[in-house]
């Protein structure tokens, strides 16, 4: 980016009208836009709508461009994002289903359509606004031609220096308060009046009195410009600066002369301040050239990076989530670096995106080969919707009850299936576990009395764990706490409704009161496990190996927390009898103690969490 330099090279009675800061494509280069990176299109859409309501000439021309460039960016991205490109955030199963629908009606059509309404009616309005700034700019013309011929007309009159002085004055204030005219025009307009008002102040007979306050006067403001262009070699911000220094020229070119003994002087001085502010503008622009370099640079490490990914040889093998993610945070990391210079910028992205593209069409053929592994796995799970619905109305609740729990777990062996098919499919096989399980709860509607006597004792412990005082030897409160955790498992099942209430409160009040306690057995394992983890740090895996551990136990408590979910959504549909339904109790152990070994697996991942932040 080439950066304007003020004329610094001529003396005062060199500037002309039109002669200082005319590069446009310089000024352009200094404009800071909004960044609208991260607005969705509705948004964009709305900025742009409220831009042209109000209406301002100026900021309409300013923004439109940057509105317009950050809409299709924003619409190629949502377009990826929705489906009409393979985006990083697609899952597996979506993936594939996207591949079935990716040819479909366009549901982004409108909102271009509007926008393209929109930028018309901007274009219409700017074409409007050009056609009359030019019809003023004639206008102005003609008015500053007339100025010009009656300047003309006061130099040839001999009239006495007070009636012609202050028509002097006059006709400059008129010239001053006329705007711009054609650029065509402007040059030779501005030489002309510059002439005449140096010749009217060269020729006229004028009183020195007079002369001399005007040149002082002139003086005095020149001064004041020379000061405050000497204070923006202070202003932080080099655009800022730029633009108020192109404001002191244009007031200065439009003062009058000051006494030729003063002129140079005065004029060096502005120059020399104005030859500042153009270093600091050639050393920002240097510097920018110095940061588009590292710029260049840190993307090509990324490049490299996405170009190894995309180059994994492609197996069963292969962690295509895993390497995903990396990707997408390549991508982040990308989004965070500043642009290269203009002729390298485009070079590099295309690069990135060529490797990027890559990868992502090697996993859109590796999942279009595993539509065929999810229709597989679709018809399996068909077949155990058929089942469950030929078992649904029977009365056989013990038999069928296993059978059903059979299937369930059948369910969960089998691998994914299409995200279109996935819920309705899942719907139907639900819907028919649960008309057995509904039959089955209406049949045995009868609710033993012993379940409230279990929640009032179980209320009772609660209470009496709560008033529990601490003691000062660990020992007796890890005993008090195997006491109470004994006591609680004995107690019988409570009612549906209480039961995750109670627990609740039970688990509030051990935690309250025994968070830090362990009993002699807690402590031996925990103290095994540290043991352990040391052991794999300071073997050859090292952090490797306590990713791996803790990735291990963050699968099992995952997996536990399912089948937890699953035993106590099935168990809401036995029956609670006085005959103590033997496959409940099971079931209920079984949640017992897969809670547990939930809080073992928990405080385990805590450990390791806790060795990692030492570390």
């Amino acid at each position: 980016m080439m950066s304007q330099e003020l004329n610094t090279t001529a003396p005062e009675e060199q500037f002309k009208e039109g002669d200082i800061l005319e590069n446009t494509s310089s000024k352009e280069s200094l404009t800071e836009y909004p960044d609208h990176s991260s607005k969705s299109l509705k948004e964009i859409v709305q900025i742009f709508q409220e831009l042209l309501d109000r209406g301002d000439q100026q900021e309409m021309y300013k923004y439109a461009e940057g509105i317009k460039a950050a809409f299709y960016k924003a619409l190629k991205r949502e377009k990826i994002a929705a489906g009409f490109h393979i985006s990083a955030e697609t899952t597996e199963e979506h993936l594939v289903d996207s591949e079935e629908n990716l040819v479909s009606n366009n549901p982004f059509a409108e909102l271009e359509r509007g926008f393209k309404e929109l930028y018309s009616r901007y274009k219409t309005v700017r074409l409007s606004f050009l056609q009359t700034l030019e019809k003023q700019k004639e206008e102005n013309l003609h008015k500053k031609v007339q100025i010009i011929e009656e300047l003309k007309s006061l130099l040839e009159k001999q009239e006495d220096l007070h009636q012609t002085f202050p028509a002097f004055r006059e006709l400059q204030n008129r010239w001053k308060s006329v705007g711009p005219v054609p650029q065509a025009n402007n040059k030779d307009t501005w030489d002309t009046y510059q002439y005449l008002v140096e010749k009217f102040y060269d020729f006229v007979k004028i009183n020195n009195e007079l002369r001399d306050l005007d040149l002082k006067k002139n003086l005095e403001i020149k001064i004041e410009l020379c000061n405050k262009a000497e204070a923006l070699v202070n202003e932080p911000n080099i655009v800022v600066a730029f633009r108020k220094l192109q404001k002191l020229h244009e007031e200065w070119r439009d003062l009058g002369p000051v006494s030729k003994e003063q002129r140079e002087e005065i004029w060096e001085r502005f120059k020399k301040a104005t030859s500042n502010i153009n270093k600091r503008q050639q050393d920002y622009f240097e510097g920018q050239k110095d940061d588009q370099k590292k710029n260049l640079d840190l993307k090509a490490e990324l490049c490299d990076k996405v170009e190894a990914i995309a180059n994994v040889p492609n197996d069963e093998n292969k962690d295509w989530n895993t390497l995903t993610k990396e990707i997408e945070q390549l991508q982040n990391q990308w989004k965070n670096i500043g642009f290269a210079s203009k002729k390298d910028n485009q070079r590099i992205y295309d690069r990135f995106r060529a490797a990027c593209d890559l990868f992502y069409n090697s996993k859109r053929e590796h999942y279009s080969q595993f539509k065929g592994v999810m229709q597989e796995n679709l018809d399996l799970k068909i077949s155990l919707c058929e089942q469950a619905e030929a078992l649904k109305d029977s009365q056989d609740w013990k038999k069928t009850t296993d059978l059903l729990i059979n299937l369930q777990k059948r369910w969960k062996e089998i691998g994914p299936v299409a995200r279109k098919q996935s819920d309705i499919v899942w719907k139907r096989f639900r819907a028919a576990c649960d008309a057995f399980f509904d039959n089955k709860a209406k049949h045995f509607s009868s609710v033993d009395d012993s379940y409230e006597q279990n929640l009032n004792k179980k209320l009772e412990l609660i209470q009496e764990i709560n008033d529990y005082k601490i003691d000062t030897k660990a020992s007796e409160n890890a005993e008090a706490l195997k006491d109470f955790q004994s006591r609680w498992s004995e107690i019988g099942f409570v009612p549906i409704k209480d039961k995750e209430r109670v627990q609740a409160a039970y688990r509030h009040a051990i935690e309250t009161k025994f968070g830090d306690v362990r009993n002699p057995e807690q402590e031996n394992r925990i103290n095994k496990f540290k043991k352990h983890i040391k052991e794999v740090q300071s073997s050859s895996k090292g952090e490797w190996g306590i990713r791996a551990e803790r990735d291990k136990l963050v699968q099992k408590f995952r997996q536990m927390e399912s089948d937890i979910a699953v035993w106590e959504n099935n168990i809401g549909f036995f029956a609670k009898s006085k005959n103590a339904d033997s496959l409940l109790i099971d079931i209920e152990k079984k949640i017992v103690n897969a809670k547990e070994e939930l809080a073992q697996l928990e405080e385990k991942i805590k450990l390791i969490d806790k060795q990692n932040e030492q570390i």
